[in-house]
């Protein structure tokens, strides 16, 4: 069975890829995460190309992208706890998720709780996200 890692090939690193991704489809919505993936349609760029190198191909791998906006998490602590809580989500289930680009924002203001409760109630609903989108 091959390792669970998170290379580079499984991140999203430009704004264009990003910017596909956001405006697919809406997977998932939670009281802290949207995620959102690009479409088959999206999936190929103008000149026939997708991400994957080749004509017409489907992506390799799924991909993910991640939106954490300071707005709505002001404290840096915060925002990174957060970004470590979904790779690491995304990372033990990305090889049973389809082979799309997926894009997680939070869509809403953090309360202020401990960063552990935090941790605990942000990985419980993205892997609630994860597991509906595996099915």
């Amino acid at each position: 069975m091959p390792r669970a890692t998170l290379p580079a090939q499984a991140r999203l690193h430009r704004p264009s890829e990003f910017a596909a991704a956001l405006k697919g489809r809406r997977l998932a919505r939670g009281a802290f995460f949207v995620v959102s993936a690009a479409s088959a349609a999206t999936d190929a760029k103008p000149d026939g190309a997708t991400h994957a190198g080749g004509l017409g191909e489907q992506p390799v791998c799924a991909r993910l992208g991640l939106v954490i906006a300071k707005r709505y998490a002001p404290h840096a602590v915060t925002r990174n706890a957060l970004k470590r809580v979904i790779r690491e989500a995304f990372r033990t289930r990305r090889l049973t998720l389809p082979a799309r680009d997926y894009v997680v924002r939070l869509q809403s203001r953090i309360a202020p709780v401990s960063l552990t409760e935090l941790k605990r109630a942000a990985r419980i609903e993205v892997d609630a996200h994860f597991e509906r989108i595996a099915r």
